[in-house]
């Protein structure tokens, strides 16, 4: 627990809209940082359905879209002090409280949304839970599966990494995805998920990557026009429960939250196969331009094997961990 009380300080100011919960508590709060209609949106209210039908009425919950809550990382800060029951946020949010989930933002790792299925629900993902329980007090009990973050700009098309050249490009806070961008020449800069929509708004970035489902749901084809297929990242967002909250619930509330957890995330994954080709269509009807990289990423996927993977593997778990998931996707250790 010595990590999580590190990080933990700097963010007490912001639960003053949390109230902690009661033992058996009857109405949860769940934080969302997206807009609803988005991956985080549909795995919430799926999850709210579940556990009000399990309950016959008894639990409810009722979700705080938008960042209403605090940034994503104050959520993970929150939930594990107890003063916040759930959260849905991007993965790379919950990095740096128990970083060996970073493993699931390592580039091209995810090539597929079977594999991001396969990796959490497995062996590994089983692993990763515990981690995140000892490291953080949180118990991530679903998955939302958001698609690959494609790369999003507002001056021209990007078919290579010398198309990059010169553009201002918003990240997440989060080690491994600066990294990358700084291995394909880009100085990219970190801002804050609820400054983003102002920020290429205003042209202080140029761009950003995000899953297509989470670009029409923040309507950044409003200030985007091109968009580039790269499959650097598969986004997978965790539904999690404080473990304080979750411990002093009874037995058969439990059950129901992770049954109610595990139930929406195969919704989830059958809701990211129905909708993104529809999204797709939907954001070219808008206006948006959608291109692919030439040679099918090579270059990308080279430089981010050779120049972030051995960066990131003591934090991960090691390079043995790396390659152990390589050998779940049935593919070769690097």
């Amino acid at each position: 627990m010595k990590f999580v009380k590190r990080i933990v300080l700097p963010f007490i100011t912001s639960i003053s809209l949390l109230s902690a919960p009661a033992a058996l508590a009857k109405d949860y709060k769940m934080a969302l940082g997206d807009a609803a209609g988005g991956t985080q949106w549909e795995l919430g209210t799926k999850f709210a359905e579940l556990l009000d039908e399990k309950s016959k009425g008894k639990l409810k919950v009722n979700l705080f879209p938008n960042g209403q809550l605090g940034n994503e990382q104050d959520t993970v800060n929150n939930a594990s002090l107890g003063l916040l029951d759930f959260s849905v946020l991007a993965i790379n949010n919950v990095t740096p409280f128990s970083p060996t989930v970073g493993l699931l933002t390592m580039p091209y790792v995810i090539l597929s949304p079977e594999e991001a299925k396969s990796l959490t629900q497995g062996k590994i993902g089983e692993e990763l839970v515990k981690n995140t329980v000892r490291d953080a007090n949180v118990r991530i009990v679903g998955w939302a599966y958001s698609g690959f973050r494609v790369l999003t700009n507002s001056k021209r098309p990007i078919k290579s990494l010398k198309d990059l050249k010169g553009l201002v490009i918003r990240v997440p806070r989060n080690e491994i995805m600066m990294s990358t961008y700084q291995a394909w020449g880009v100085n990219p800069t970190p801002m804050a998920w609820s400054e983003t929509f102002t920020g290429l708004q205003l042209g202080v970035v140029d761009g950003q990557d995000n899953p297509y489902i989470t670009i029409d749901a923040m309507k950044f084809n409003e200030v985007q026009k091109y968009v580039t297929n790269i499959r650097y990242i598969f986004s997978i967002e965790p539904l999690i429960v404080s473990e304080s909250v979750f411990q002093s619930q009874k037995p058969e509330v439990q059950a129901m939250i992770l049954e109610a957890g595990k139930e929406a995330t195969e919704h989830s994954y059958k809701f990211l196969l129905e909708s993104e080709e529809k999204i797709k269509r939907s954001l070219i009807a808008k206006g948006m331009e959608i291109h692919t990289p030439v040679n099918a990423e090579k270059e990308w996927i080279d430089l981010a094997k050779k120049k972030v993977w051995p960066k990131f593997y003591d934090s991960i778990g090691g390079k043995a961990k790396l390659d152990e998931a390589l050998a779940t996707l049935g593919r070769k250790a690097h």
